[in-house]
């Protein structure tokens, strides 16, 4: 795992002192060594930088950037089959330099251009310049497991693995998109590839972006998408088959990223996901992997559930119990590592963990991933209930009644049946194709009057935008939403800054594409019943553990983030949230948060999160803005 970045302008106005500023606040992701390019023509100047964190090759020869004729690359992440693919490229007669799969890239670009990416199984973000076609083509890989941002004006282009690099070019104005603002309190998190930095974006997952330097134009051209998967036929074969086939490619994919010139572990929480990771990675081996698990004794905690599960199977099990200290000591940190901020809670157990497993490997497997592609959710069994019973209603009558009822009564400490009335109001109204969609979007958001009334500047949500394409199952699109929206924009943004904040690189086998590919086929009831999530994932591990040992309620990372925002941590109301800083800032109504203030600290505020997505807002603010 490594760090990118890199820049080009117009009229020269960056150079290597630029990329030595980048490298320096990218470090974080690759501690153990630093390079750069740089090349000044009469079209502008170009440069290239890189941080590495040492997994594949750790001879000086994997050292980047890494260039071929024209070529140069920077590459973050990992590509798992590159050793086949380098033996195909050496019978075409390429030589390599170095046994690092970075250079595998290049030379299969230089062979198969834009199509180089079919071949690759990993995870990754890669820029590379060709210097005979003066252009710069940027590519992330299928899912977005790896971040890559870009931004564009008439001057220059700059990218990078995260936003530090544009806080720190001299070049570059940070602006607010207040657009983005308002979906970051309204979701927690900024949808559609864009960012809380006006004009600062999310380079696609699945496509490539490539860059005209001599005009500064850019073209996407896409490879691959999750919700096109859906439109395949499915599978044909018995339910038995089915599972067979998923444990089968399950440990292909654990067994691909077990691929690392340094130790490798695994977080263990408990669940049947990272339980099923685990399992299948130590059955048939004599050495003890490696796990590690944090426990909350204030919150939910299945640290103890996950210590039995490691005896039973055998592993080198660490287990920490952490403290309200080593939470509350890691909060201020947040907007450090989170610079395109997110507002998950699970950020901080995340973190921790990723600190726990960084002091025995440089490499750890999760298992995200499990919940969006086999139907763990609680959604998958309610969604469909609820479409149910709305799909009876006498939609036009009803939800003219709903809407103007919501609107006229439910106000104040009733808001949240005015957004409950309008929610279903919304989902009546909509096209058949979108009453899921309407749902979805409808479900983790605030009500009107927080978002209407808490800013005071001009500004909309955006909500996420998916492409429908035209399924037989309309229930399919549920895995679209989890997976290109939750999945993508928030889910692994979390776990990379959590991992990358101490050098431990993550990998997910449940994002392998090839698994991807083959659960979008099998049939709904295959994973969820009605009554029973992730069928096949259950089968497998009941395999191989008691099934009294995984029978228990589905729980997660949890922390008592409220409680201690009552008490331990009420000084950040003052240091962030404050009346006087707000009033200065210019961005928030002042009067109406000390109002919702007021309501949570009297425990009235039916939804505190409002109040989490404002204080790591603030603390983000605070951090780059001021």
């Amino acid at each position: 795992m490594c760090g990118i970045s890199g820049f080009f302008h117009r009229k020269g106005f960056l150079d290597v002192d630029q990329l030595l500023l980048y490298n320096e606040g990218l470090k974080h992701r690759g501690p153990d060594s630093s390079g750069y390019f740089f090349k000044k023509s009469k079209i502008g100047s170009l440069g290239l930088g890189h941080v590495r964190l040492s997994i594949i090759d750790l001879s000086e020869s994997g050292k980047q950037p890494i260039s071929s004729d024209h070529l140069t690359i920077v590459f973050n992440g990992e590509i798992y089959n590159f050793r086949s693919i380098r033996s195909e490229l050496l019978e075409k007669g390429y030589s390599f330099a170095s046994e690092s799969d970075t250079e595998v890239v290049l030379k299969s670009f230089e062979e198969w251009g834009l199509d180089c990416v079919d071949k690759f199984k990993g995870m990754w973000a890669f820029a590379i310049f060709d210097s005979i076609d003066s252009r710069l083509y940027l590519c992330r890989d299928r899912l977005g497991v790896k971040p890559l941002y870009w931004f564009k004006d008439e001057q220059q282009f700059l990218f990078g693995s995260e936003l530090k690099v544009f806080f720190l070019t001299k070049t570059f104005k940070k602006e607010i998109d207040t657009d983005s603002l308002l979906t970051f309190i309204n979701y927690g998190y900024v949808t559609n590839n864009k960012t809380l930095i006006k004009n600062v974006v999310k380079a696609q997952a699945g496509a490539w972006t490539i860059v005209d330097l001599e005009n500064l134009t850019i073209q996407i051209k896409n490879f691959w998408s999750y919700g096109n998967l859906f439109e395949k036929e499915k599978f044909h074969g018995s339910y038995l088959e089915a599972v067979e086939e998923t444990e089968r490619l399950v440990k292909e994919a654990c067994e691909l990223r077990m691929v690392s010139d340094v130790p490798v572990g695994v977080f263990l929480s408990g669940g049947f996901d990272s339980t099923l990771v685990t399992t299948l990675l130590q059955k048939d081996r004599t050495e003890k992997i490696k796990t590690f698990t944090i426990g909350f004794s204030d919150g939910i905690d299945e640290s103890k559930d996950a210590e039995k599960i490691a005896r039973y199977l055998g592993t080198d099990h660490t287990s920490y119990d952490c403290r309200q200290k080593d939470a509350l000591d890691l909060i201020p940190e947040l907007p450090t590592y989170y610079d395109d901020p997110i507002a998950d809670i699970s950020c901080i157990p995340t973190m921790l963990v990723s600190k726990l497993a960084a002091k025995e490997v440089k490499v750890a497997l999760s298992a995200d991933g499990g919940d969006e592609l086999f139907a763990g959710y609680e959604g998958f069994k309610t969604t469909p209930e609820y479409l149910h019973i709305l799909n009876r209603i006498p939609v036009k009558l009803v939800a003219g009644v709903v809407t103007k009822a919501a609107s006229h009564f439910f106000k104040g400490r009733f808001s949240h049946l005015n957004k409950k009335l309008i929610a279903i109001g919304s989902v009546l109204l909509a096209p058949e194709r979108k009453k899921l969609y309407f749902m979805h979007i409808n479900q983790n958001s605030l009500p009107s009057e927080i978002i209407n009334n808490l800013l005071k500047i001009p500004a909309k949500i955006d909500p996420p935008e998916f492409s429908f394409p035209d399924l037989k199952d309309q229930l399919d699109d549920l895995f679209i939403f989890g997976v290109e929206d939750i999945l993508t924009n928030m889910l692994l943004v979390k776990v990379d800054r959590a991992t990358m904040a101490f050098s431990l690189e993550g990998r997910e086998p449940f994002l392998d594409h090839t698994l991807m590919e083959f659960a979008a086929t099998l049939p709904f009831e295959f994973k969820h019943n009605g009554v029973e999530s992730k069928r096949p994932l259950r089968e497998i591990v009941y395999k191989y553990l008691p099934k009294e040992m995984m029978d228990r309620p589905k729980t997660g990372f949890d922390l008592p983030i409220y409680k201690w925002l009552r008490s331990d941590l009420s000084y950040l109301f003052e240091d962030f949230l404050n009346q006087k800083s707000i009033e200065k800032q210019g961005i928030f109504d002042s009067a109406y948060l000390e109002n919702l203030k007021k309501q949570f600290k009297n425990n009235q505020l039916r939804y505190p999160q409002v109040l989490w997505r404002l204080m790591v807002f603030q603390m983000w603010y605070k951090k780059w803005f001021n």
